[in-house]
């Protein structure tokens, strides 16, 4: 009787434990699923659930949607994840920021790195260098490095700057873009170079179009 008694706890203990296991199974299948979504909703969580060692991205794309429109994109032909400094290096990047009236600033160099702040992996600042070239309004500004700071939704050119559009050509060290109001702003040691035939010629051409849709 007493083996009998003590053959149905053993029962009961294994019958137990295999609930209990199934049990710990349904949670942490529930878990997983509840960071998929969250993962799905954020990309960039899933960094989160790396290695401390660096992680490598090929074919690196990243961009932020506001109210159903891209606000920014950055792109680049690989990537490097450093965990520990929530910071991504990125090789031959090129970021792109959507005016509201439909232009845009594009920005490309040799090498970029990325800062990340919060949990949903925000864009903190971001720092491109190494034949860094910036496309804004016609203009085509040249400088060896560029920042944009998020707190203050800014573009620093701190270096020399190399600025050409048609008919003038600016040079000068240090230039600030602001992307709120869309001005730029160059600092130091500006030299100006104007070239009238070319303005002459533009507004040549520009009477001429007129005339032809008359």
């Amino acid at each position: 009787m007493v083996m009998r008694h003590k053959g149905i706890g053993i029962i009961l203990l294994i019958a137990i434990f295999a609930s209990l296991g199934g049990v710990a199974y349904k949670v942490a299948e529930h878990f997983w699923l509840m960071k998929a979504r969250e993962i799905k909703k954020n990309p960039t969580k899933l960094l989160d659930y790396v290695p401390e060692a660096a992680l490598q991205i090929k074919d690196f794309r990243r961009s932020k949607i506001e109210g159903g429109q891209k606000v920014w994109e950055l792109s680049g032909e690989e990537a490097s994840y450093l965990k520990a400094d929530k910071e991504v290096t990125i090789k031959k990047p090129r970021m792109t920021f959507y005016q509201k009236d439909n232009n845009a600033i594009e920005a490309i160099g040799n090498d970029g790195h990325l800062w990340l702040s919060g949990q949903g992996g925000e864009m903190e600042k971001a720092q491109f260098q190494g034949g860094v070239q910036v496309n804004y309004r016609g203009f085509v500004l040249k400088t060896e490095e560029i920042l944009y700071l998020k707190s203050k939704n800014q573009v620093l050119l701190p270096g020399k700057v190399t600025v050409k559009g048609d008919s003038l050509e600016l040079e000068g060290i240090g230039m600030e873009i602001n992307l709120d109001d869309e001005k730029m702003r160059m600092l130091n040691k500006v030299r100006t170079k104007l070239e009238p035939e070319r303005m002459g010629s533009k507004r040549a051409r520009a009477d001429g179009q007129k005339k032809n849709k008359l």
